[in-house]
C-alpha cells in the first residue's frame, strides 16, 4: 500500500525578486502560447488576463507582470480573510493561483527563477487549502528517490460517488486544472489534481523526469486513490495535452481504471522545431540532447508497437479534439481510437477548438464531468476487460 502524507503547516512565500525573460521568446510567442482563452480557462481573473496581455504587449516582462498580479490578488485574499469575508478571500485565492501559474510558465527551462516562481505558486495553493480544509487536501507519496504530490478535492456535504485523476502536460500542471476539478466535484465526484514525474514539484524539487518507465509513476496515483486515500467508487483518468498520451498508457495498463478522457493529446510526438516547445519537452524528459529526446518520444508513443494488444484501451474512452489545434490534429489522435475497443468510446471535435479547447472551457468541463459521472457510476460502465 502506498503511503501518503498530508502537511500540517502552510509554507511561507519565497520573496526572491530575481527575474528573467523567457530565453529567445518575445511577447508574440508568449501571447501565442498563453492566449486570453487559456488564461481564463485556468482560472485567471478576466481583468488580470487583459492587463497581463496588454502590459506584456508593450514590453514589460511576462513573469514580472504575472507575479505582480498574483501578489495583488494574494494581498486582496489576506485582507478579506482578516475581515471575515471568506467568499471574497476564496475568489482572490483562486485568482492568485492562476496568476502565479502563468508566471512560472514564462520559464521553459528549470532555472532558479522558475523554481522561485513555482514556490510562490505552491505557497498560494497552500493558502487556498487553508481556506477550504474540508474540501481540499494536499498529499504526497514516495516515488523512487523523491515523492509525487497532488491535491484531493471532494464534495463538501456528501461522499463522492467515484474518483477522477487529472494531470496536465509539459507546462500546465496540478492546480492549473482547478476549474476542471470543481466541475467534477459539483457532480459528486472526487478529484485528484496531480503532478507526476516530469511535472511541477516532483521535477523541480525531486528531479523526477518523464520517460517510458515513469508512466508507472503516474499509475501510482491510482494506488493512492484506491488504497492510501481509500476513495470509493470507480476510477477515471483525465489527461490534458501531452498528459493525454500518458493517460492512454496508464488506462491500457491498469485494470482498475474504468474510464478515460484524452483532452487534445497526440498519440505520436516528434521533437518540436520551435525552441520554446523543445525546451519544455527537454525539461520534462530531463535532457537537452535532441537524440535522446527522440528516443524517449519513440518509446512513449501510443501504442508502443503497432497492434500491441497490451496497449488496448478496453474501457470507455472519450477523445477530445480541437479543429484549430496544431499540437494535436485529429490524425495524431487516431491511434487512441484504433486501440479503444469499448463501444462507448468516441471522438468529440470542436471545429474551431484551440489546443486543450481553451475557447470551449465551460462546455468541455460539463461534457467531461457528465461523461465520467455516466461511465463511472452506471451499470453499463462495463470494463470489457
Amino acid at each position: 500500500m502506498p503511503s501518503v502524507s498530508m502537511p500540517d503547516e502552510v509554507p511561507g512565500t519565497v520573496r526572491n525578486t530575481a527575474t528573467v525573460e523567457r530565453a529567445g521568446q518575445g511577447a508574440e510567442a508568449l501571447h501565442r502560447d498563453m492566449p486570453f482563452t487559456r488564461l481564463v480557462d485556468c482560472g485567471m481573473d478576466h481583468a488580470d488576463a487583459r492587463e497581463l496581455l496588454d502590459r506584456t504587449l508593450h514590453g514589460q516582462p511576462w513573469h514580472v507582470v504575472a507575479r505582480e498580479l498574483g501578489e495583488r490578488q494574494a494581498h486582496r485574499r489576506d485582507q478579506a480573510t482578516a475581515r471575515g469575508f471568506r467568499a471574497t478571500a476564496l475568489d482572490a485565492a483562486r485568482y492568485a493561483i492562476a496568476a502565479f501559474t502563468f508566471a512560472q510558465m514564462a520559464h521553459d527551462r528549470d532555472t532558479a527563477h522558475k523554481t522561485d516562481d513555482y514556490e510562490r505558486l505552491d505557497a498560494a495553493i497552500a493558502e487556498l487549502v487553508a481556506l477550504r480544509p474540508a474540501e481540499i487536501r494536499e498529499f504526497t507519496t514516495p516515488y523512487k528517490h523523491g515523492e509525487l504530490n497532488g491535491w484531493l478535492l471532494t464534495p463538501r456535504h456528501a461522499e463522492p460517488v467515484a474518483t477522477v485523476i487529472v494531470w496536465g502536460g509539459l507546462s500546465g500542471w496540478g492546480m492549473a486544472y482547478l476549474p476542471v476539478a470543481e466541475a467534477l466535484v459539483d457532480r459528486g465526484l472526487a478529484c485528484l489534481l496531480v503532478e507526476g514525474p516530469g511535472q511541477g514539484r516532483s521535477r523541480l524539487k525531486h528531479r523526477l523526469y518523464g520517460s517510458r518507465e515513469s508512466i508507472g509513476g503516474f499509475g501510482t496515483f491510482v494506488d493512492v486513490a484506491t488504497e492510501a486515500l481509500g476513495l470509493p467508487g470507480r476510477i477515471g483518468i483525465l489527461g490534458n495535452s501531452f498528459g493525454g498520451l500518458i493517460a492512454a498508457h496508464v488506462t491500457a495498463r491498469d485494470k482498475r481504471v474504468a474510464a478515460c478522457v484524452i483532452n487534445c493529446g497526440p498519440a505520436v510526438i516528434s521533437v518540436p522545431s520551435g525552441p520554446s516547445a523543445r525546451e519544455q519537452l527537454g525539461a520534462f524528459l530531463g535532457t537537452d540532447d535532441i537524440n535522446r529526446m527522440d528516443q524517449e518520444l519513440t518509446q512513449l508513443q501510443f501504442p508502443p508497437e503497432p497492434g500491441e494488444e497490451t496497449a488496448q484501451i478496453r474501457v470507455p474512452c472519450l477523445v477530445l479534439n480541437g479543429g484549430q489545434d496544431p499540437l494535436a490534429p485529429s490524425i495524431a489522435q487516431e491511434p487512441f481510437l484504433a486501440q479503444a475497443t469499448h463501444p462507448a468510446s468516441r471522438l468529440q471535435t470542436w471545429p474551431d477548438g484551440q489546443h486543450n479547447l481553451y475557447n470551449h472551457a465551460a462546455e468541455r468541463n460539463a461534457l467531461v464531468g457528465d461523461w465520467f459521472l455516466t461511465h463511472l457510476t452506471t451499470p453499463t460502465a462495463s470494463t470489457h476487460r
